[in-house]
């Protein structure tokens, strides 16, 4: 587990929003687990920082997957998570994933088109080639972008948000993501994470409209820093 002492790294924040680093491992809500949730950190660093003795309101606007690092959106105030929730729907909010992958896929980019259906017994997604009772659509983008020693870092552009899409769209195109056991990988990290990261956001901001573009730096591990380089 996690000290108390979280070092949350926040990469923007003004009077609506908060963006921050997610590190593998944090869960973004609270949950069966009853590990303290990024949403707690964040309200506790805002509490602290502005002095606030009442309640903070944070809205979640979307999650990572636990063992997934990278960027995360909080509401500050209900408009914004209000106008966040519909422009996440509209698809309005580009996410950019980098995957460290075990091979090379076939094709340097691509787009990806399955049916996933989620199981919750062992929560996980199936990706068909057809739709399936149950399924869901899932589109995703990809590209190869560098060639590391033993492995390939993809950059990857969502068109949906299906459970656990990108890590079973790869495993069903052969590229099982580093470290991801339950796609297919032969074997853990040892921090649990899976190499996975939410690399960059642009968005509209939902009050000002000004146009918003993050960067979240890659954790700290050999890997990322030489797909960084």
């Amino acid at each position: 587990m996690h000290s108390t002492k979280h070092n949350l790294q926040v990469l923007h924040e003004d009077n609506h929003i908060i963006v921050v680093n997610k590190r593998a491992g944090d869960i973004v809500q609270g949950d069966k687990t009853g590990d303290k949730p990024l949403s707690e950190v964040v309200k506790s660093y805002i509490k602290d920082k502005y002095n606030k003795p009442n309640n903070v309101y944070l809205g979640v606007v979307h999650r990572l997957d636990r063992p997934t690092s990278g960027i995360v959106i909080f509401a500050k105030t209900s408009k914004a998570l209000e106008r966040l929730n519909k422009m996440l729907r509209e698809k309005q909010i580009d996410k950019t994933y980098w995957a460290v992958v075990k091979n090379q896929p076939q094709k340097n980019q691509d787009t990806l088109i399955n049916w996933l259906r989620k199981n919750p017994k062992n929560n996980k997604s199936t990706a068909f080639g057809n739709e399936t009772e149950g399924s869901k659509k899932a589109i995703l983008h990809y590209k190869l972008i560098k060639k590391l020693d033993n492995f390939y870092l993809l950059e990857i552009d969502l068109e949906t948000g299906r459970h656990h899409q990108i890590r079973s769209q790869l495993s069903a195109i052969g590229c099982p993501i580093k470290g991801d056991l339950k796609y297919g990988f032969n074997r853990s990290n040892k921090d649990a994470s899976i190499h996975l990261h939410a690399r960059k956001i642009v968005f509209t901001h939902p009050v000002s409209k000004e146009k918003i573009e993050v960067l979240a730096p890659a954790p700290k591990d050999v890997i990322w820093e030489a797909c960084e380089k």
